[in-house]
């Protein structure tokens, strides 16, 4: 990756917003009405709703560098190799589309609008063939040298959390307009674990929504309890096969069953931090990149409004 120079000052590290594009977007398309519909009746709630959270989210915490990350691959083959329960209920459920995510039919057609208006403004959009966007943010937030804000509403990403380097998730949970600020402190509080921690505890929970099945019987207050104990996750095995470690019987029965889920799932869990990314320039545009291609595309879908607001936001962001 090659970024260009910030604007910030040259001895404060610029601060890199991330977007979960994909998960912000569904969470607009659920959070605005689909009466919101452009000059010829075509919906456009999750368009308009994603441009409005980015104008509040760069007029509310002042990025320097934003970048849109995305599902290239929302399901990469070689996590279901490892694990082929990973996301299968969010499979489209016709053949002819066999392989693809289920996503509403209203917004589907949404998704080429919001790539479009986003590149017309000058605002990165980066996916990588067989990543997901988690992996594309993994990378990005490991490698950038200066303050990270993560905006997500995917749990997964608290395990980027590190306070040191001043890597933060902003997790929507009322829409997309209230976010929760989640540091260590935060995560240490709700789960008694720290972003360090998170992968290990997040594999034995598992979760139903990634199609991750966890170890039988061990469910979030269980998994805190090992974790504090025993550290890692190979610190709880290695205290599962020593028949004088204080681990139960039952757990210590339910961890040894499910040995075959435990060497594979903290790789599926644990967001890649080194792939491949094209060269790109994060900057926060203050103008847009193709001004003539976002009149069209605003006054095509009706977006005129949002589109000016946020152009006010970023052009105010350089003073």
């Amino acid at each position: 990756m090659t970024a260009a120079p910030s604007s910030a000052s040259s001895a404060t590290p610029p601060r890199l917003m991330l977007l979960d594009t994909a998960s912000l977007y569904f969470r607009a398309f659920f959070g605005v009405p689909d009466s919101v519909r452009s000059p010829d009746g075509h919906p456009v709630n999750a368009v308009r709703g994603l441009l409005e959270f980015i104008t509040r989210l760069v007029h509310d915490h002042g990025p320097d560098q934003l970048v849109a990350c995305w599902d290239a691959d929302w399901r990469p083959q070689w996590r279901v190799d490892l694990i082929p329960t990973y996301k299968t209920h969010r499979l489209a459920a016709e053949p002819e589309v066999e392989g693809q995510e289920e996503v509403p039919d209203t917004l589907s057609p949404q998704v080429p609008v919001i790539a479009a208006v986003l590149d017309a403004l000058g605002i990165a959009r980066v996916g990588v063939p067989g990543y997901e966007a988690d992996d594309v943010i993994g990378t990005l937030a490991t490698h950038h040298p200066g303050p990270v804000d993560v905006v997500t509403g995917d749990r997964d990403l608290f395990q980027l959390v590190d306070d040191a380097r001043g890597v933060r998730v902003l997790y929507p949970i009322k829409g997309v307009g209230t976010l929760q600020l989640t540091d260590n402190a935060m995560l240490t509080e709700k789960y008694g674990v720290t972003g360090a921690e998170y992968v290990d505890f997040a594999v034995l929970r598992g979760d139903p929504s990634d199609g991750l099945p966890g170890v039988v019987g061990i469910g979030e207050k269980t998994a805190t309890k090992l974790i504090t104990q025993y550290g890692t996750l190979a610190g709880i095995q290695a205290a599962a096969a020593d028949p004088t470690s204080k681990i139960t019987p039952a757990q210590r029965n339910r961890l040894a069953e499910a040995t075959a889920y435990l060497a594979v799932a903290p790789k599926v869990v644990q967001v890649a931090t080194d792939i491949p990314l094209p060269d790109l320039d994060p900057t926060l545009p203050r103008t847009p990149r193709d001004p003539v291609a976002l009149d069209e595309l605003s006054g095509r879908w009706g977006l005129a409004t949002p589109v000016k607001r946020l152009l006010d936001v970023l052009a105010a962001a350089d003073s």
